[in-house]
């Protein structure tokens, strides 16, 4: 489904990732956890190309790239990105639009459903994510959490075999933080693949198929939640959790 070789990602002088490797099977859920700073989010864009990689292959599905440190043409860019949809840490909801709107609009001019079928899909993913009753409001006018649940219903509009979530929670106020966990909780356990950068480690726990542990760029350890959570001998992992359960 997923399939990550060799990934090497610099900004100048800074190399944020030196050498991925990773598998994520379709119809599972595939946590990234870490410290700040140890590439997360750099991976999690690499892999719908919102950040080129410099080195490395990436293969999603029947798609794959190799990065050779050239910019990559729109041809090359564009099959990569169909296959994935982004649920951004700060919703990033047009404030324009109302939220039908938002979920449509994709639908419209890239997919180039019609308006009617563009609706109706849309009023479909409102009802799955428990916010029909709002689709006519505007973002001002939603909670943080009703924006973030905005946010999966759009990116589940653009029918993705990935959704990727970068921390889709950390904005929220912890009273919000339950209604988009469990829209994420529904989605795994209907199959959807994910992959989801995240600081809720009970998430982790209960949802993953597999948590990948990231520290300073590399992948440090990977595993079932109960081989990262209970049975890790790393000392890196250990330490972290160590600090995150305590923070808790």
């Amino acid at each position: 489904m997923i399939k990550i070789e060799n990934l090497h990602k610099q900004f100048e002088d800074l190399e944020v990732l030196k050498g991925i490797d990773l598998s994520i099977e379709r119809g599972k859920t595939a946590v990234i956890i870490g410290p700040s700073g140890s590439g997360k989010t750099t991976l999690l864009r690499c892999l719908n190309l919102l950040e080129i990689p410099n080195q490395g292959t990436l293969t999603i599905e029947n798609q794959s790239v190799t990065f050779t440190n050239r910019k990559l043409k729109t041809s090359e860019i564009m099959p990569i990105r169909k296959k994935t949809g982004m649920v951004f840490q700060n919703y990033n909801l047009f404030p324009h639009l109302t939220a039908i709107e938002n979920i449509m609009e994709g639908q419209i001019i890239v997919l180039k459903r019609s308006k009617e079928k563009a609706r109706k899909k849309a009023l479909d993913l409102l009802e799955k994510v428990g916010l029909k009753d709002r689709a006519d409001m505007y973002p001002h006018q939603l909670s943080g959490g009703q924006q973030q649940r905005i946010g999966i219903a759009r990116a589940m509009a653009m029918d993705p075999d990935v959704l990727l979530f970068d921390e889709p929670t950390s904005a929220l106020d912890p009273e919000l933080v339950g209604d988009v966990l469990k829209v994420m909780k529904d989605l795994a356990e209907e199959g959807m693949t994910m992959v989801v950068v995240t600081h809720e480690m009970s998430f982790a726990q209960n949802v993953a198929d597999q948590v990948i542990f990231m520290d300073q760029g590399v992948v440090a350890e990977k595993g079932t939640p109960k081989e990262i959570f209970e049975e890790t001998q790393n000392p890196r992992t250990l330490q972290f959790l160590n600090k995150v359960t305590a923070t808790v």
